[in-house]
């Protein structure tokens, strides 16, 4: 009599790498190097931006005293915190990081202009806070240097951290 095969036996093995997985490494390279772009723009004048003396003097129209340094900020949080969404590196620092920076965008230049940034609106913002708050939330992904740590796995902790400490970071950056 032949013994009848596991159940094991009939449920199919999850592959190495899942769709979902080449998925969120596409979101986090694109969107991470595109942040990590505009940070660029903010402090070396790449990319057709006007660097750190130039952001700073808008940043210091804006209220931000000394200018120079809160561009300095607010262009290495860009920037560093999309490096950080691209590799799966410390992904909920790099969540907090964008997080608090389009915090500021949204209090000081785009909130005034309602939603649609065809007006100036805060649209873009939005996107952009969402979907960092979202990766920090849903995990990097196993395609991610974060993989082996507790914090790449991603769930409510990491969601409210990033949340957390870039709205802390903004309040913050807004009363001085």
């Amino acid at each position: 009599m032949r013994a009848s095969p596991s159940p094991a036996a009939d449920v199919p093995a999850r592959p190495a790498v899942s769709a979902a997985d080449c998925g969120l490494l596409l979101i986090r390279i694109t969107f991470g190097l595109l942040m990590a772009g505009h940070g660029c723009q903010k402090l070396f004048g790449i990319f057709g931006g006007e660097g750190l003396t130039a952001t700073g003097k808008g940043f210091a129209a804006l209220g931000y005293h000394p200018g120079t340094v809160f561009a300095a900020i607010g262009g290495g949080s860009e920037f560093l915190g999309g490096i950080g969404l691209a590799l799966g590196l410390f992904t909920p620092l790099a969540a907090a990081a964008l997080i608090g920076v389009m915090i500021n965008a949204m209090v000081t230049v785009t909130a005034a202009h309602g939603l649609w940034a065809t007006q100036g609106g805060v649209e873009y913002n939005v996107c952009i806070a969402v979907v960092a708050l979202a990766i920090a939330a849903i995990g990097p992904g196993r395609l991610a240097l974060d993989r082996p740590f507790r914090w790449g796995k991603g769930g409510w902790t990491e969601a409210a951290f990033a949340l957390g400490l870039g709205g802390v970071t903004a309040a913050v950056a807004l009363s001085l």
